[in-house]
């Protein structure tokens, strides 16, 4: 372990064994970003770029997570356990990424009222943020936009219902 490591190991492992003190819950108006508005990006997962589908699948099993979807024989599964949503792709996604899901709750049904990805694309387009891939602005139905943060994080937003009635 370089040093560097070894000195974050100690860190992380003194704030382990003591107890973090509890931050003040933040005002609700200190949370929305730049414009007042804070897009509200929908349920979270990782998607995962896996090799071994079955492999990753049995390991995932020993931390806790089921399978809640997909399907194993066309190579996506998408798992959960009490707290985190995991989905696992073998060939259909080249890495890692971060993905919401506006207009879904944590067992994928329906939200009666969310931001619609075609709203959100144009709030983050006004604060300067370019999507490597652009939902449809003429379209109503499933869309999708996808980000790249400054580090090359892929981040997915991905609408899988109409936009909602207001």
């Amino acid at each position: 372990m370089t040093r560097p490591l070894a000195a974050a190991a100690c860190l992380l492992a003194a704030c382990a064994s003591a107890p973090a003190p509890k931050p003040a819950a933040p005002a609700a108006a200190s949370l929305p970003g730049p414009g007042g508005h804070s897009p509200r990006l929908g349920n979270f997962s990782v998607s995962l770029a896996v090799k071994d589908l079955a492999a990753s699948r049995a390991f995932y099993e020993q931390l806790g997570f089921r399978a809640i979807g997909g399907d194993q024989g066309r190579g996506w599964l998408i798992l959960q356990n009490d707290a985190s949503t995991v989905g696992l792709f073998q060939g259909a996604i080249k890495q890692n990424t971060l993905t919401y899901n506006p207009g879904w709750g944590r067992s994928a049904e329906t939200l009666p009222d969310f931001d619609d990805v075609r709203d959100i694309q144009r709030t983050i387009e006004g604060r300067g943020i370019k999507p490597t891939v652009r939902a449809d602005e003429a379209s109503s139905g499933p869309a999708f936009l996808l980000l790249t943060d400054p580090d090359g994080n892929q981040i997915l937003v991905d609408q899988h219902v109409s936009r909602p009635g207001k």
